[in-house]
């Protein structure tokens, strides 16, 4: 590889902790429920992990918090060649320090006020430079961007490769983790077709999943680029029935968002938020669709998790349910996963991306899946 085209979307995945369940016109709330941006540094661990491998190749990026900081911070020394302050090519509109750094302030990613058509912008500059990979942070609305940019400038030739910041991630043009996007793109020696899928999120916050396919583009072949979320569509009833036969009164139980979870629920009388975050404790729902903060408040130890993976992917967490956070996570004396035989039918290994090394370290191995009334199968957290 002899280029490479760098763009982060510094909201993305801002949501999440907080019980938005996206960022997408809720940027202003996020911020007002305390949300920190998480994807300036999912870009760094990536571009480090890309650097160990590929220390000398060019990188093409967006000005400040879309794509230069982490650059330079993982070693780089970037051509910007877009600026969102402006909107134009910025070599040409950006004073430069006595080393020929670029002199502008640090932004705040929270109130850099970027949007997708900079993305889209930084895209096309990328495109100027003929780079080999565009390596994007976000979540699916970033990857159709990146992606309309690539059909619309360069009839879709150009691959891409997404590091993985946004609360929902369904699309297949995902690495697992950072660590592994970098690996990645460093390493790929060939393309596959995959698939860009985007959600409405107004109705996800309600509890609807509409996803469409937004575009196919090629995407470097690797083991660790995950797949398009699948809906199971089997019955669980008699697992949620096995679940809800074993609930402890004395002890609190936080319930993952998806409809198997969401089954355990019904069977114990709570009306589940489907696509949030839900806290029961002897008899009574004490928080519904809950953010980060709100679960930390009223968790009482001791505290059982309950999750399920997402379909053809295999998250447990760090997809769709940022809420439950390191923070809440280690609050937990017990880790319930749930999932029907289908499901599992469909998945090579279960999968955690926290956003926490050591914890997720840690919750790596063997675990033992809830299937059924009386089943259970041993799968592993890779």
């Amino acid at each position: 590889m002899e280029s490479l085209g760098v763009v982060v979307n510094p909201i993305a995945g801002m949501g999440g902790r907080v019980g938005l369940k996206g960022t997408d016109g809720k940027v202003e709330e996020a911020r007002r429920r305390g949300a920190e941006p998480r994807a300036p540094d999912r870009a760094r661990e990536a571009l480090q992990s890309f650097h160990r491998r590929v220390p000398d190749v060019t990188v093409y990026t967006a000005a400040n918090v879309m794509g230069e900081y982490a650059a330079r911070d993982a070693g780089y020394e970037p051509n910007v060649v877009y600026d969102p302050a402006n909107g134009t090519d910025a070599e040409e509109s950006t004073d430069t320090d006595s080393d020929g750094r670029r002199s502008a302030p640090p932004v705040d990613p929270a109130t850099a006020g970027t949007d997708a058509a900079d993305t889209r912008a930084a895209v096309r500059a990328f495109l100027e430079h003929d780079v080999d990979l565009v390596f994007f942070v976000g979540g699916d609305g970033t990857a159709v961007d990146v992606a309309e940019a690539l059909e619309a400038d360069d009839s879709g030739s150009t691959p891409m490769l997404g590091v993985p910041a946004g609360v929902k991630v369904y699309s297949s043009v995902f690495a697992v983790t950072p660590a592994d996007a970098g690996r990645i793109a460093a390493e790929f020696d060939r393309v596959g077709d995959r698939e860009v899928n985007d959600i409405d999120e107004d109705a996800y916050r309600e509890g609807e999943v509409r996803t469409e396919l937004e575009a196919i583009v090629p995407v470097p072949v690797a083991p660790d680029v995950q797949s398009s979320k699948q809906v199971s569509s089997g019955s669980v009833d008699s697992l949620a029935a096995g679940v809800a036969r074993e609930i402890e009164s004395d002890r609190t139980y936080v319930f993952g968002p998806g409809g198997t979870v969401g089954a355990i629920e019904s069977e114990l009388g709570i009306d589940p938020s489907p696509l949030g975050v839900d806290v029961w404790r002897d008899g009574e729902v004490v928080a519904h669709d809950a953010a980060e903060s709100e679960l930390l408040e009223v968790l009482e130890e001791p505290v059982t998790i309950v999750v399920s993976p997402i379909g053809g992917q295999g998250f447990i967490f760090g997809r769709g349910n940022h809420q439950i956070s390191p923070a809440v996570i280690r609050r937990a004396d017990e880790i319930e996963i749930v999932a029907s035989g289908e499901k599992l039918d469909g998945i090579d290994a279960l999968r955690v991306d926290t956003d926490d090394a050591e914890l997720d370290e840690r919750l790596r191995g063997w675990e033992r899946v809830r299937t059924g009334r009386f089943t259970t199968r041993m799968v592993k957290v890779v």
